[in-house]
């Protein structure tokens, strides 16, 4: 409830008597979900905490678990599930979630426990300011404290983004994070295409062509390994390299629409292996 020497501005709730910004409820936050029946319950109590989050969008991606199931059991009307069948991929699921988002912010948010919702407030800050039409979250930015994992996978993001920021002529630092917050008429400017993870990639590219204010955060990151359920493979790097060629400015120009095919082969994805998944503690 509002006190009576409030005014509302956009998605914050001034205080008339100290003029100091307090956060009210703006924001959807998309979650696409497959197989996460060890952590969506608790990265949903996390999200909810939240005092930006207005409503929760799930999208569940043929699970083959309990994760949908999960989801229903959550009576917060703010949470909504919507199920795809067959499994389509990361970026089917954001599609598909993105428009069904009814608030004027939207964000990105993984339904594992490698980013925390805790950060929503360091995301939203450039766009409850107006400076921002975008924020990324990078895991490179800042003093958040970071699990410590894959040196290749360190290495193949920065390389991802460096050639993104190539073809883009942006510096961010994080293209591939999943923490993305948009202004909604961003993402209603544009079509996505892209199934899975080649989906950064795109929307990075399509933000910059259409020359939106980007901001980018330092966010804290708490990466799992693949026994733990992380799913992105090197067959996404390579689409990932694709797409960013393709997104630019240059992919006509590059003829990069021709290979394709190879890009589809090479990339074609083998059934999924059944990983012994070790549920991570709470608060870690």
């Amino acid at each position: 409830m509002l006190l009576a020497d409030a005014t509302k501005i956009g998605c914050r709730t001034v205080s008339t008597a100290s003029n100091v910004p307090q956060p009210t409820a703006c924001l959807s936050v998309v979650m696409p979900a497959y197989n996460e029946e060890a952590t969506i319950l608790l990265i949903l109590e996390r999200v909810l905490a939240s005092p930006y989050t207005a409503e929760v969008v799930v999208v569940d991606d043929a699970s083959t678990d309990n994760t949908a199931q999960l989801v229903r059991s959550v009576t917060d009307p703010r949470v909504r599930l919507l199920s795809q069948q067959p499994n389509q991929g990361k970026g089917a699921a954001l599609r598909r979630g993105f428009t069904h988002a009814t608030q004027p912010f939207v964000i990105v948010q993984d339904a594992d426990l490698e980013y925390d919702p805790a950060d929503y407030e360091q995301m939203m800050a450039p766009l409850l300011r107006g400076s921002a039409d975008v924020v990324f979250g990078s895991r490179f930015l800042g003093s958040h404290g970071h699990r410590v994992l894959y040196y290749w996978h360190s290495v193949g993001n920065r390389f991802l983004t460096t050639l993104s920021n190539m073809f883009t002529n942006i510096n961010l630092t994080d293209m591939e994070t999943c923490y993305k917050a948009f202004r909604r008429e961003v993402l209603q400017s544009f079509e996505l295409q892209e199934d899975r993870f080649g989906i950064e990639p795109e929307m990075t590219a399509k933000i910059a062509r259409g020359g939106w204010r980007i901001y980018e955060v330092g966010v804290g990151y708490a990466g799992r390994t693949y026994d733990e359920g992380k799913k992105i493979g090197w067959r996404d790097g390579i689409r990932a390299v694709y797409c960013i060629l393709l997104y630019s400015n240059w992919g006509p120009r590059l003829r990069v629409r021709h290979i394709e095919p190879a890009v589809t082969w090479l990339t074609k994805k083998e059934p999924e292996k059944q990983h012994h998944r070790t549920r991570r503690p709470p608060g870690r």
